[in-house]
């Protein structure tokens, strides 16, 4: 459909011909507010819209009322819920595993406050103030004219939009839903935003940091790279520059415009007439995540070894082939603790059997034995779906272990997606799970370490779900499917650790996430950064990536890669939670001869700061930043910072400069005070930005404070079985600190 540039058919998805049978409700002024329970319940009449361009109310239909209630969670969480519906408020479901108590709210005096006094909403409920000299347009409709403030924090209020240019012209409304023949849909919500109000999160957007301008719609698609509008994780959730966190609390397709259909107003549209928002205030960006996190859920810690290196390719076909690898892996000394088994150890590759091939893999239990009596832990991929050729496909459709699908596939095995297999796995019943999670246990049970919860963004859409539409499962999918395999590996080896590529609120409780197919280039290596830095302020402790990118450009699977590619994406991989290598090419160091030296000291030096990793690791659980942490998030004051999406935090005290051209230069921005380059003990004064700072291929620019000191270990290993933490040193920035020569 063309873009109309009007939030009636652009925003509202209204038919710009008018031709459907669909009419708009509008909120009004509320006609009562009273306290019940604790909770502040704010009666809003709704008024039909005339089915036109212009807004105007249709006098001749009666208004409907609904029940806006506003309950609060603690000192910095507010929820507003009302629902066209009919759906009941619930604090326990598949997103939300809250860890926030409900608190009472009281009138007093036209306010709504706390038992501590503060106010947390205000609700005007007198006529605005005019000065009449002209009745050349119709008067302004009602609105509800309603501030909230999640923290009690006065200065920066969340209030309700009532957005127009005239009456008639609307680019934003209070509260509003679509009421079609079939029944109610289709719900939105507005608030205010400031001009220079910036925003982030939204799941893993490959976009710049300042969100503001853009509109999302949040339905989880494989992204098919990291540098398109696609997205595999999205989060119902931003981050405001103005301190305060929304989370809309759905898995309906949805839509958030941040100050673009309207620079004055954030706006969220649920394609299900409900809706469900958690205002969360705070002082800083992590207590605002941290917030979010105590309503959906902490991050587990990930085992010691995922933390180390892992190698893959698409894919290996054989145990000769791996243990090879393996070996050379040991006899060279790179060091390495992971061995990803991608499509090829099934019977065929690419359908998926959870069995290993009997001829490539004769004695699976043997082989991987063999391979962790050397520290290497397996890792396999998998995905939901099954194939029509999979020997399991009888009984799932028997028993509705897949959703049985209303007409069969045409075709299969050419998409690489839900649609190439004969029925997506039902995780909405509990058989279905129970089923799939008895797959895993065996492979578990023979020492498999982690499952790569591979896909999972698409389902089949023309398939009858034991407890959910496919529309309302779709992005929900992703929760349902991470959960099942994360909890039967924590089950069977002790260790909750999964390889996941989609997400919706709640995964992160589930690590780890890695970014999906990016493109082996510097735009893909960029890209996949931007996404991270979203991710984590979304939520998500835990981020990994390919290295050095997913696919060849321009041949998908045949072009080679650049070599400065492989090693700059190297650096940047050393710095964040996870590192493993994968693509459609070769991987291996040692097949581009010329960097393989570099690369070796960056892996040797990764093992050195796994004391720092871990450390990091355990803070980044309980609180509210991730391990990889956007610049804004540490300086949210510093306008500057909210535009940086090319340089991040990398825990509390490295900030990581990664190089993403073959020039070897770039920009550097430091924030205020002193910064010591870590590599060559260089001073550097921040505020400030550095241009074209030359950088030569085996080194990256990464900074510290004076005065940090660093968790390091002191000798080279092969992989963490070699480690004992107990040998930790630690690396002091004195004030004649020289640099870390790697």
């Amino acid at each position: 459909m063309k873009q109309t540039n009007y939030h009636l058919f652009d925003f509202m998805d209204f038919d710009p011909d008018l031709g459907r049978d669909e009419v708009l409700w509008k909120a009004w002024s509320p006609s009562s507010v009273k306290e019940k329970d604790g909770d502040i319940l704010i009666t809003i009449p709704f008024q039909r819209q005339k089915h036109q361009e212009d807004m105007a109310p249709d006098t001749d239909v009666p208004q409907q009322a609904f029940t806006l209630v506003v309950r609060a969670y603690g000192p910095r969480v507010l929820r507003l819920f009302i629902t066209m519906a009919g759906d009941e408020m619930v604090e326990d479901d598949d997103m939300l595993q809250m860890q926030v108590r409900h608190t009472p709210l009281h009138l007093e005096d036209g306010r709504v406050v706390d038992a501590d006094g503060r106010c947390r909403v205000a609700i005007d409920l007198q006529p605005p103030v005019l000065d009449p000299w002209s009745d050349l347009l119709p008067a302004p409709q009602p609105a509800p004219r309603i501030t909230f403030f999640p923290d009690g924090d006065e200065e920066k209020p969340v209030a309700l939009s009532d957005d127009h240019f005239s009456p008639p012209r609307y680019d934003a409304l209070p509260i509003g839903f679509v009421e079609t023949g079939e029944g109610v849909e289709r719900a939105t919500i507005s608030f205010q935003c400031s001009p220079g109000e910036c925003f982030a999160g939204t799941g893993e957007r490959f976009r710049k940091m300042d969100l503001s301008g853009q509109t999302f719609q949040l339905k989880n698609q494989d992204a098919q790279g990291v540098n398109n509008r696609r997205c595999y994780k999205n989060i119902p959730f931003f981050l405001s520059s103005r301190m305060y966190g929304a989370f809309y609390h759905t898995s309906d397709y949805c839509k958030l415009s941040l100050a673009d259909h309207s620079t004055r107003s954030v706006q969220f549209l649920c394609d299900r007439a409900t809706l469900d928002v958690f205002l969360v205030g705070g002082r800083t960006p992590e207590e605002v995540l941290r917030g979010y996190r105590m309503l959906t859920g902490f991050p587990q810690m990930p085992p010691l070894w995922s933390f180390g290196i892992w190698m893959s390719r698409m894919t290996y076909f054989s145990a000769e082939e791996v243990e090879d690898i393996c070996q050379r892996l040991r006899r060279e000394h790179f060091p390495c603790d992971v061995i990803h088994l991608d499509t090829g150890w099934f019977r065929t590759d690419w359908l998926c059997e959870w069995k290993f091939n009997p001829e490539r893999f004769p004695d699976p239990e043997g082989f991987i034995q063999r391979l962790a009596s050397q520290g290497f832990k397996v890792s396999l991929w998998q995905l939901p779906y099954v194939a029509k050729g999979a020997e399991q496909l009888d009984e799932a459709r028997e028993h509705r272990y897949i959703a049985p699908l209303r007409k069969e596939q045409a075709t299969e095995g050419s998409n690489f997606s839900a649609l190439d297999y004969a029925g997506t796995i039902d995780f909405t019943n509990p058989d279905a799970t129970a089923w799939y999670q008895g797959l895993l246990r065996r492979l578990l049970k023979m020492g498999v370490k982690c499952i790569k919860t591979d896909f999972g963004e698409n389902i089949h859409m023309d398939a009858d779900y034991h407890a959910m539409s496919p529309e309302r499962l779709n992005n929900l999918y992703a929760l349902l499917y991470q959960r099942a395999a994360y909890e039967v590996t924590r089950e069977v080896t002790g260790e909750g650790v999964i390889w996941a590529r989609a997400a919706w609120a709640g995964c992160q409780r589930y690590p780890l996430h890695w970014g999906g197919d990016s493109a082996s280039t510097w735009d893909g290596m960029a890209g996949s950064l931007k996404g991270g830095l979203h991710l984590g302020l979304s939520g998500f402790a835990f981020w990994s990536h390919d290295v050095p990118g997913f696919h060849s450009v321009p041949d998908f699977m045949n072009s080679p890669l650049d070599p400065q590619v492989y090693v700059r994406w190297t650096q940047m991989g050393v710095f964040t939670s996870h590192l493993r290598y994968h693509g459609t090419c070769k991987r291996e160091p040692w097949h581009y001869p010329d960097i393989a030296p570099i690369v070796k000291k960056w892996w040797k030096f990764r093992y050195r700061l796994i004391p720092y990793i871990v450390e990091q690791a355990r803070k980044a659980c309980a609180g509210g930043m991730p391990m990889v942490q956007a610049l804004l998030i540490r300086h949210p004051y510093d306008r500057q910072c909210w535009y940086v999406d090319d340089e991040y935090y990398f825990g509390r005290d490295f900030l990581v400069c990664p190089v993403m051209d073959a020039k070897g230069r770039r920009d550097i921005y430091l924030p205020e005070g002193m910064w010591v380059e870590f590599f060559t003990g260089e001073r550097w004064d921040g505020g400030r930005w550095y241009e074209q700072v030359e950088t030569p291929l085996e080194r990256m620019p990464v900074f510290v404070r004076p005065g940090a000191v660093i968790p390091l270990y002191p000798d080279d290993v092969d992989s963490t079985d070699d480690m004992d933490l107990s040998k930790t040193i630690h690396w002091s920035i004195s004030k004649d600190y020289k640099g870390y020569d790697l």
